[in-house]
């Protein structure tokens, strides 16, 4: 499943191109960074979180697409994306969100304390509410508009929870870019391996690509597009990951790091 192609417009030779339309504006993005963050984020950050985010959204609403139109649906509904995350591990983003939504109440499995007492869901969800999910409202509008570019709408709860994932992904992706700069690269990368029983576990492999991202350059100051894509190789695995990066990467190709 692809992405539909982002419209660049170009004012002139000595302009970096202007992304003008992405569902997830890159203001939107500024200010999910700056629930996490104080550093500065540069305008090709921003660009670049934003096309990773309509990547991962885009991916997760095809998954559900393609369970609706098994019913002969076009309006997604809860249960289309807990077929999407069933079918497909990659789209399994945004997990923080899973704890607070009521379409997965009763799918995560009963956790308990050491000697056996269970955990309450207030427990689990912790005493502060985490930014990601109080700001999820903020992507209402980018949520229908994506759905709208894939031929699909959704019931209320269905958008509710796409706001959530694509909100708690994004503030995941922002702390992750920020460690990045103050780490000075990628000290871990996400990754799920499949392992045959009875037979030892493959050592990852990672592209040369991506082990380019593991070494930062730049100033300790500001979130750069690179260190976008470097968190990407933590929160992703597999093809979405390196599509997120690829069409991110494309996207900003001909912007400066700043």
């Amino acid at each position: 499943m692809t992405t539909q192609p982002v419209r660049i417009e170009h004012r002139g030779p000595q302009t970096a191109s202007v992304v003008t339309d992405l569902p997830f504006k890159p203001q939107l993005v500024k200010a999910v960074f700056r629930d996490v963050t104080s550093l500065h984020v540069s305008r090709p950050a921003a660009w670049a979180a934003a096309s990773v985010t309509q990547t991962v959204l885009t991916e997760v609403i095809d998954g559900a697409r393609s369970a609706a139109a098994e019913e002969a649906r076009k309006r997604l509904i809860p249960r289309d994306l807990i077929s999407a995350i069933d079918r497909n591990v990659e789209v399994e983003v945004g997990s923080t969100w899973y704890l607070h939504s009521p379409t997965f109440h009763g799918l995560l499995g009963e956790v308990r304390y050491a000697d056996g007492a269970p955990l309450s869901l207030r427990e689990r969800r912790g005493a502060r509410t985490p930014s990601g999910v109080a700001g999820a409202h903020r992507f209402e509008a980018g949520v229908r508009r994506l759905l709208g570019s894939r031929g699909v709408r959704a019931v209320p709860a269905m958008v509710r929870d796409l706001d959530g994932i694509a909100s708690v992904f994004l503030t995941d992706l922002a702390r992750d870019a920020a460690k990045v700069v103050r780490e000075g690269g990628v000290k871990r990368f996400g990754t799920v391996s499949l392992v045959v029983p009875g037979e030892p576990a493959p050592a990852p492999l990672l592209k040369d690509s991506l082990l380019a991202l593991s070494t930062r350059r730049g100033d300790r100051r500001t979130v750069g597009r690179d260190d976008v894509l470097a968190a990407v190789t933590m929160q992703l695995f597999g093809d979405l990951r390196q599509r997120a990066i690829t069409e991110a990467a494309e996207m900003t190709r001909n912007t400066s790091a700043n």
